[in-house]
């Protein structure tokens, strides 16, 4: 992509996060993206050929790029100049969370918010069982594998919820120690 797709781009991903702010995914149409983005019909089309597409663009967008740095510890944008980058890969996704780049603590918080959270499930099921499940699982051989990534994945996804809730009061590094205690034991 040239300069000018991917300026083009950004524009419609930001017009549509911010559309998501004040209102549901359902109730916004392509004129509003077009409108906010202040481009036209055929611009929109050139890039995605529905909303829907566009939806699955800016999730694969965000939630790849955080699960894709959480693996590669090495890609830290900066968050531990101060220090050695966490053993956790929990840890690190939670501080790139906190980073909150593309506003993606407020679209798992929006009213839309379940759309999000089942991408982000979905991107962390991959994580999860790359990971943890098929390497480190020592404890309860007998249950299926999608089973554990499953329970892992939404207790992660919910923990990540009452952190929104609680305004964030917790450190990543505090999570991080909650969440390892309550899923090392099972694997």
């Amino acid at each position: 992509m040239d300069r000018r797709q991917i300026k083009t781009r950004q524009a419609i991903f930001s017009a549509f996060v911010k559309l998501l702010e004040t209102k549901r995914y359902e109730k916004i149409t392509v004129q509003e993206i077009l409108d906010e983005a202040n481009i036209g019909r055929s611009t929109f089309y050139a890039h995605f050929e529905t909303k829907d597409e566009l939806l699955k663009a800016i999730c694969k967008e965000l939630f790849g790029h955080i699960i894709d740095s959480a693996i590669d510890k090495t890609h830290t944008h900066g968050l531990y100049s101060k220090g050695e980058a966490p053993q956790s890969v929990f840890c690190h996704l939670l501080q790139h969370l906190q980073e909150n780049d593309n506003n993606i603590l407020g679209l798992l918080s929006c009213e839309s918010r379940e759309i999000f959270l089942r991408y982000f499930k979905d991107s962390l099921n991959e994580l999860i069982q790359t990971q943890f499940v098929n390497h480190s699982r020592r404890e309860n051989q007998d249950l299926p594998q999608d089973f554990l990534v499953n329970h892992i994945s939404g207790s992660f996804v919910e923990m990540v919820l009452w952190w929104l809730k609680g305004r964030e009061k917790h450190t990543p590094e505090e999570l991080d120690h909650y969440f390892r205690s309550v899923i090392e034991p099972i694997l």
